[in-house]
């Protein structure tokens, strides 16, 4: 058996319950896919974009709605080594890429205050251009059910707001295109058993920024969201659960015991409603 059949054959055997069952639950409850959807696959090189891709080649072949895919690679400035090896990767996991160039790194890498964030905004611009090129309505992205808890987090914490990365959003920027985001439901440590098992590597950030360890708070491992992982980490040692309760708190809010939440540009305040 060729070493892609095996490889797709553990996310149905191996892990159906921890992946499979999970991706499919959030294509299914957020309603990812329409009929007649050509959906861009964006793969960073990593193994979350990865591993979503083969899930994507999956979901088609059962073929319950009509879809394509195309599966694109930007290439925002990688080295020859990193780049080398998504190429390698996409070979061995039989994922037929589409890699375009752009000088994101180049352009990103004198900027010193929130250049990830802006590099972040840049990359989902260009995904966002070359999927429309493509003739694509919608782009998917990688993040994972740990990416959100991080998310919530950090809104709480260095945002005061209550927010979170939502499983699907329209774009403002671009008309009539749509990001999804169909591991919202897999957690990281399944993704990593699943490369493992399968003996994958993939590169990391690879950005000029974690090359150079230059002057910006993720190269030593303090960024805001390394330190919300390490947090969760602490917590789940107490509780095991801590993840999912604050995953469900942000599905189960009661406006009547919030002091002020918005709506769009409208703003609404518990004393609006207040009567003695």
């Amino acid at each position: 058996m060729e070493r892609f059949k095996e490889i797709e054959k553990t996310i149905i055997k191996n892990y159906r319950k921890d992946i499979w069952s999970k991706f499919v639950k959030a294509i299914c409850g957020y309603d990812m896919i329409q009929e007649n959807d050509k959906i861009a696959v964006c793969i960073s090189g990593g193994k979350d974009s990865s591993l979503m891709a083969k899930c994507f080649q999956e979901l088609k072949r059962h073929r319950k709605k009509n879809f394509e895919l195309e599966f694109i690679v930007m290439n925002p400035g990688y080295n020859e080594i990193n780049k080398q090896k998504i190429v390698e990767n996409s070979k061995i996991l039989n994922i037929p890429i589409k890699m375009f160039e752009t000088d994101i790194f180049n352009r990103v890498v004198n900027i010193e205050d929130s250049p990830c964030y802006i590099c972040a905004r840049m990359r989902r611009g260009y995904l966002y251009e070359e999927a429309k090129r493509l003739g694509c309505n919608k782009i998917a992205l990688g993040h994972h059910f740990n990416d959100v808890i991080e998310t919530i987090l950090m809104g709480m914490f260095y945002g005061s707001q209550i927010q979170t990365m939502m499983p699907k959003l329209k774009s403002t920027s671009h008309p009539g295109m749509e990001l999804i985001r169909p591991l919202y439901l897999v957690k990281e440590d399944d993704i990593i058993k699943w490369a493992e098992k399968n003996n994958l590597e993939f590169i990391r950030c690879a950005c000029r920024f974690t090359e150079n360890y230059t002057n910006i708070e993720n190269a030593d491992g303090k960024s805001k969201r390394e330190l919300m992982k390490k947090l969760i980490k602490e917590l789940k040692k107490d509780y095991e659960n801590i993840d999912i309760n604050i995953f469900n708190s942000v599905q189960n809010i009661n406006l009547t015991t919030i002091i002020s939440y918005q709506k769009g540009d409208e703003k609404h305040h518990f004393l609006d409603d207040y009567k003695i």
